[in-house]
């Protein structure tokens, strides 16, 4: 009777043991929607907002850094609600964000921190979040077409840069050279043109005066610098402001006596946008043909590292012998901080003959 007893006791002790360890494995799981990752904060990034700086702060008045995560840059989503003029209102029964009405109450005002570095920060991925704006569900995609989903860290709610774009109405471009973000708004109501110009674009004696942008003038400074020519060692073809992916660029073309600039600069900001130069081999009447004597692929992978600073040979993506032009080239290609470099470099003498270099957006 008392062995009977002793093992009903141990299947109820056994029992109670599961049930405890059933209820204790569901508490662990993780919640449906909710994706736990690790991204790094980016202080370096620069922001700039119709041609303004622009610094992020908490609630509290502490700045909100961007977050990088998987070559994708993320923004906190309140801040962004400041500068929409809207407010950013939070439910947490239904675990909904809300922008919508006129913000009443000014920006929040902190202080930049000078000294922050990047961090690498545990966050979270929320499928669970619903956000809205002025009434109507919204959902966001990558480049790819497929959807992003809010970032939550430290109570500070993130969206990716392609959806703030989206939010804001701005079109989102990137420079990896000086790793700012730009945020502008296109204004324009038709886009059916074979060139597009400003409301006030100014004349075209190389000053612009609308007061946006930096004017024929100093882009072609700006070129010059860049090639470490002056003007009067080149003569120009053309220096002139058009629309390009959404945006105003000057576009800068000049030769030398054996080679031919092109550059694209940003109008607003003067960054470089893209630049080529194609070169005239000068190096005796057979044009670097086929010798037989060439530099070697290392040689001139060495050639074309040179002018990429930080580059390294995992950077190459490509390097081929090929014919051109009756002459035997290397073409090199190099993928390194989110730009493109494309070389061609006569495998004879080992010279540069055209080199282009190309800004890609990371979030494409």
């Amino acid at each position: 009777m008392k062995k009977k007893r002793f093992q009903v006791l141990a299947a109820m002790v056994l029992c109670l043991s599961l049930l405890f360890s059933t209820a204790g494995m569901a508490l662990a799981a993780p919640r449906a929607g909710v994706v736990a990752i690790t991204a790094q904060t980016v202080p370096s990034y620069t922001i700039i907002v119709d041609g303004v700086k622009t610094d992020f702060f908490h609630a509290e008045g502490d700045e909100v850094q961007p977050v990088s995560y998987r070559g994708t840059t993320y923004l906190p989503l309140r801040a962004i609600g400041e500068l929409m003029g809207k407010n950013v209102n939070w439910d947490q029964s239904s675990l909904t964000i809300t922008i919508a009405g006129q913000r009443q109450t000014p920006a929040v005002q902190g202080t930049p921190d000078d000294n922050a570095k990047p961090t690498s920060i545990s966050a979270q991925l929320r499928q669970d979040f619903t956000i809205v704006v002025e009434g109507s569900v919204r959902t966001f995609t990558d480049g790819n077409g497929k959807q992003v989903f809010p970032m939550l860290y430290q109570g500070t709610t993130y969206l990716p840069l392609r959806a703030i774009g989206q939010l804001m109405g701005k079109t989102v471009d990137w420079d990896g050279a000086t790793e700012t973000i730009t945020l502008t708004k296109d204004e324009n109501l038709v886009t059916d043109a074979d060139t597009f110009w400003p409301t006030n674009p100014g004349n075209n004696n190389g000053n612009n005066n609308s007061g946006n942008y930096i004017g024929e003038a100093k882009a072609k400074s700006i070129a010059l610098n860049h090639a470490g020519l002056s003007s009067s060692q080149v003569n120009f073809v053309m220096a002139k402001l058009d629309r390009d992916d959404g945006r105003w660029v000057y576009d800068v073309e000049f030769y030398t006596d054996n080679r031919e600039y092109d550059y694209e600069i940003d109008a607003v900001s003067g960054k470089i946008l893209s630049y080529d130069f194609d070169a005239e081999d000068w190096n005796g009447s057979n044009n670097g043909a086929n010798t037989g004597d060439y530099i070697s692929q290392s040689k001139a992978q060495s050639i074309a590292l040179a002018k990429v600073p930080g580059a390294t040979s995992a950077n190459v993506v490509k390097i081929s012998m090929d014919r051109d032009d009756g002459r035997v080239v290397y073409e090199v290609e190099i993928y390194y901080n989110y730009r493109e470099y494309d070389f061609e470099i006569n495998a004879t003498t080992g010279a540069i003959i055209d080199m282009s270099v190309d800004y890609e957006d990371p979030w494409d």
